[in-house]
């Protein structure tokens, strides 16, 4: 990525009935997005054209997760989403549901 990492934030997501890798994993976003506010691209008048995110989620199943949904949730920037194998499933077999939990890392990037 060609620029200066300006932000890196983390947060975890669950859907704890139906295995729903997706929802997790937006829950995983939303959660690291609550911990940031990018105040600083109005106050230094940041191009927002300049803006790169790169969101690695990480769950049992990356082929699973619907990228363009994780995409929406960003308010600015040039989006990436890279599904990675990570998070955990967590079965509960005397019902036969399992909870998925997904971690996921959001990298800001401006470009020189």
């Amino acid at each position: 990525m060609a620029g200066k990492r300006i932000i890196l934030e983390m947060g975890a997501g669950n859907d704890l009935h139906g295995g729903n890798y997706t929802k997790a994993a937006v829950r995983a976003v939303q959660d690291a997005l609550h911990h940031s506010s990018l105040t600083f691209l109005r106050t230094l008048n940041i191009d927002k054209s300049k803006v790169d995110v790169v969101a690695t989620i990480g769950v049992a199943e990356p082929s699973a997760i619907d990228t363009a949904e994780i995409a929406k949730q960003f308010p600015v920037g040039n989006v990436t989403v890279k599904p990675v194998k990570g998070g955990l499933n967590v079965p509960d077999e005397a019902i036969g549901d399992v909870a998925v939990i997904a971690s996921a890392a959001i990298e800001v990037w401006l470009r020189d």
